[in-house]
């Protein structure tokens, strides 16, 4: 693959290609003065003075994505996004066009056909083309500039793809509004294609390891497994279809019971993997309960605060199955973790109309989070804090008397208020009463 310096290596190939076919074919000879081939802007080629030397010019007007590259290589970081997993090649076509120049009767002409001959006969460029452009002989005495230095290195000459040369055909109005956008005078001139360049990034990637068998060894045979059929519609390998928190929460909280529901989860070593991206949070904490298929008991231990933050995090638990000697990994789901007040119910009392209250509650707060009193129907934010911390305070004003619901809310994600296993459901007796 080729890095960014590519787009310049393919211009100055095709440049030393049109300045080789002039000087080979004493173009300079045949039209009585100098030849020049440039790479400007339209609208920069003739000077301010209207001078009009004899020259062909090569213009990148136009860069797309190649549409049979466009999608190789894809995903190219895990689904959480931390790691890179591949370096996909950005795939790109170039569109040239190359005009013609001179202030001499039939000039232009005789340098545009001599341009397009060039390019006809010489459809792919070849890679002994591309090192020889981008690494001239040093016995030329010529110092080059740093930009034509750095391009010897772009890879140009080692990507997978070789570059192909496609004549295009402009009709009036693409001409039209070509010329018109470069604020340059129309010229003699044909379009081409070039394609295709790929230019890959050099980031480190996470590696995979290769794989060692397919499955058990049968002793017999010496043959690895393969693939195992099994007669029902059940996943094959251990498999999560729900997180479903205590008491038929939305969220999970430190020290309740979430149980992990799905297929084929009874074995040895279990445990659970939970994630957090935004906090780089990944942790493991052991299972509970009994081995069962249907269920694996996280409880997430109330002592282990300090190393969760609220938050969602992928789930997935890990085992070595029943008759199987290495451990498999789950498919990953998604959970809420949410705060958990410690210090109500309380009451309060009102002082010059206001009040003011001190949550605690767990998990701590980190630098970052938002966090915000729902008291009854309104909501109220902390008083200065620093992060980490696990109290908050909140100044109530124009409060009203009577009892309130209270919830903390922390980055979207509010403590629990509603009894859900109740039947109908009520509020938890999470309440503030303000005098």
């Amino acid at each position: 693959m080729s890095t960014a310096l590519a787009i310049a290596g393919v211009t100055a190939v095709l440049r030393d290609r049109l300045n080789d076919g002039l000087v080979n074919h004493n173009v300079a000879g045949i039209t009585g003065s100098t030849v020049n081939v440039t790479v400007l802007a339209p609208d920069r080629v003739v000077p301010p003075d209207g001078t009009e030397s004899s020259g062909l010019n090569l213009f990148l007007y136009q860069v797309t994505a190649n549409p049979g590259w466009r999608n190789e290589g894809l995903p190219s970081h895990e689904p959480g996004g931390r790691h890179r997993l591949s370096n996909p090649p950005l795939a790109l076509d170039l569109h040239y066009l190359i005009s013609a120049y001179s202030e001499g009767d039939l000039h232009a002409e005789i340098l545009l056909g001599y341009a397009m001959q060039l390019m006809h006969e010489f459809p792919v460029i070849s890679r002994e083309t591309i090192r020889r452009a981008l690494n001239p002989s040093p016995d030329v005495g010529i110092v080059l500039p740093s930009a034509l230095r750095a391009l010897a290195d772009c890879g140009l000459a080692d990507q997978i793809e070789l570059l192909r040369i496609t004549p295009v055909a402009l009709d009036t109005e693409a001409s039209s509004r070509l010329w018109t956008a470069t604020q340059a005078s129309l010229r003699p001139s044909a379009a081409y294609l070039v394609s295709v360049v790929l230019i890959e990034a050099q980031a480190p990637t996470r590696p995979t390891l290769p794989v060692l068998t397919r499955g058990e060894v049968d002793p017999l045979s010496g043959r690895d497994r393969g693939v195992v059929v099994n007669a029902d519609l059940l996943p094959p390998l251990p498999t999560l279809s729900a997180v479903v928190p205590a008491g038929g929460q939305p969220a999970m909280r430190l020290g309740e019971v979430v149980v992990l529901g799905g297929h084929r989860l009874n074995g040895s070593g279990r445990e659970v993997r939970l994630a957090n991206d935004r906090f780089d949070i990944e942790t493991t904490v052991a299972a509970g309960g009994d081995s069962a298929p249907a269920r694996i008991e996280l409880t997430i231990p109330a002592s282990r605060a300090a190393d969760f933050a609220v938050g969602v995090y992928e789930v997935s638990a890990r085992l070595v199955p029943d008759g199987e000697s290495r451990a498999r990994e789950t498919n990953r789901l998604g959970a809420v973790l949410a705060p958990n007040i410690t210090n109500l119910p309380q009451s309060i009392a009102r002082v010059a109309g206001a009040a003011q209250l001190t949550l605690q509650f767990t998990p701590e707060l980190r630098a970052g989070q938002r966090a915000s009193l729902l008291l009854g129907s309104r909501e109220i934010t902390p008083q200065p804090f620093a992060a980490p911390t696990g109290s908050l305070d909140f100044v109530i004003d124009d409060a009203e008397a009577g009892d309130f619901p209270t919830r903390l809310r922390i980055d979207g994600i509010d403590s629990p208020i509603v009894d859900r296993a109740a039947t109908p459901p009520r509020f938890l007796d999470f309440t503030v009463s303000i005098t």
